[in-house]
């Protein structure tokens, strides 16, 4: 009997456009849509999770169940993004997982230093970007207990 998937908010930090349709189109074929949120940098990352600025509305900046990081972003990068996300007590317990093309062994273990759950290198095929999602949303949205956590 299969459990069925839990509705959670899906927060995507990824500046480049063609990256973010592919996620969403790769969410969206793997029934994983959820309600999905968008950033295009790590400054309005840390914004919409401190609810600062344009994200201070809990209704259009809800707490995130997961969040799909991107390293290389402008303005604030993943990486020092990440940190302060594991480094704040509200925001420690959402999982994060990095979402990139990066393929450096520096990058794969600073991320894990920082606290990031899981790391993913993006497939270079839609297929293949597919299959992992769907894995991806199986094991987050299906296996694991998440935390509820109000806002």
């Amino acid at each position: 009997m299969e459990k069925e998937l839990k509705t959670i908010t899906i927060l995507v930090a990824e500046d480049d456009d063609d990256d973010y349709l592919l996620i969403h189109d790769a969410l969206e074929e793997a029934k994983l849509i959820n309600n999905l949120k968008w950033v295009k940098n790590g400054e309005d990352l840390l914004d919409y999770l401190f609810r600062r600025g344009d994200y201070t509305d809990p209704q259009k900046s809800p707490r995130p169940g997961i969040i799909l990081l991107d390293l290389n972003m402008p303005k604030k990068d993943g990486r020092e993004a990440l940190k302060e996300i594991k480094s704040e007590p509200t925001l420690k317990t959402i999982p994060v997982i990095v979402l990139t093309t990066s393929k450096t062994e520096e990058d794969i273990l600073r991320s894990y230093e920082l606290g990031v759950n899981s790391f993913i290198r993006k497939p270079v095929e839609f297929e293949q970007f597919v299959e992992a999602v769907k894995v991806l949303g199986l094991y987050w949205f299906s296996i694991v207990e998440l935390p509820t956590i109000e806002d």
